[in-house]
């Protein structure tokens, strides 16, 4: 499979904070890339280094095959990026906003502007300024935007920002519509239940290296989990049977709003053994659950606490 961007040992330091630590990507090409990592790991500027806003430190770039620097940045043109909140002339309405920025970039087919707004659902609004859009609305003319010069390489920093439930399925259908077309599709998100079901490939960063990468099936296996609720009673006894038998590594416990939850890292072939063994230790769980989470998979990897409200290991995925 080809390479449609790869970063080796890329570093960047403002002042005394380093923001990114020899960080190694690879993103194969026409798959869709979930970038992960909490929040000052390094995320945004890594995209920032990838359309030339700011210089590396030290490390190599390749965009679409070849080496890139910041002097080759004619080659943008075959990259289209939304990096941090979109900025548009609130003044202008979103058709005449689309045709301004496609007159700053590589050649724009007659007719794409209208293409797109059709394609991000903003036909109906594209003759209103973009004053009165609201965040999700701006959001997705920055897709359209990011989109117009037909870009075989799509870099989108938090695309669903703003976005409402069915404004974020709409989104994932047609980023996944992109990469089957052949393009390659780079998502930096911190809504990891959505990236699970959007990305191919995940790569998870921390302190500005990468920590984990792969194919989003293979990294879920390898952190699948068995949960049972049980009561805060039976929690000591239940953690110390469960770790006899699958090892104190594998094991937590951890209570929230639903109660009290433990989880066993193993494959959720395992379950009845699992249940038998607490039955054994005169614990009967209330529930049982088998799965595996990318959320589970991040908080293990980054040691943060659940993004997004989550609960992650010991909670309901």
């Amino acid at each position: 499979m080809t390479t449609a961007l790869a970063v080796h040992g890329l570093r960047k330091a403002y002042g005394a904070r380093v923001a990114l630590d020899g960080l190694d990507l690879e993103v194969p090409t026409g798959t869709v890339y979930g970038f992960l990592g909490p929040n000052g790991a390094g995320k945004t500027t890594t995209m920032r280094l990838l359309v030339g806003l700011i210089r590396p430190d030290a490390g190599t770039l390749e965009v679409l095959g070849r080496p890139y620097t910041w002097h080759d940045r004619h080659r943008l043109f075959d990259v289209g990026a939304l990096i941090e909140t979109p900025s548009f002339y609130p003044f202008l309405s979103g058709r005449e906003n689309l045709r301004a920025v496609a007159a700053t970039g590589g050649p724009v087919a007659l007719g794409r502007v209208d293409e797109l707004l059709t394609l991000v659902g903003l036909r109906e609004r594209a003759a209103d300024k973009v004053g009165g859009y609201s965040l999700g609305m701006k959001q997705r003319l920055g897709i359209a935007a990011a989109l117009l010069s037909d870009p075989s390489l799509l870099l989108l920093d938090e695309p669903a920002n703003g976005l409402d439930p069915g404004g974020i399925v709409g989104m994932r259908e047609l980023l996944r519509q992109l990469a089957a077309a052949g393009k390659t599709v780079f998502v930096s998100s911190h809504i990891l239940p959505e990236v699970q079901q959007l990305a191919d490939v995940v790569g998870i960063v921390a302190k500005g290296r990468l920590v984990r990468e792969g194919r989003v099936e293979d990294l879920l296996a390898s952190s699948a989990v068995v949960r049972a609720r049980i009561t805060g009673d039976e929690a000591p006894g239940a953690h110390a049977a469960a770790a006899a038998r699958f090892g104190a590594d594998a094991v937590a416990v951890s209570a929230g709003g639903d109660g009290t939850w433990l989880a066993v890292r193993t494959e959720g072939s395992r379950s009845a053994e699992l249940n038998q063994v607490l039955a054994q230790a005169g614990v009967y769980a209330s529930r049982l659950e088998a799965g595996s989470d990318l959320e589970s998979l991040f908080l293990e990897l980054t040691g943060e606490g659940a993004p997004n409200g989550g609960m992650g290991i010991g909670g309901v995925a």
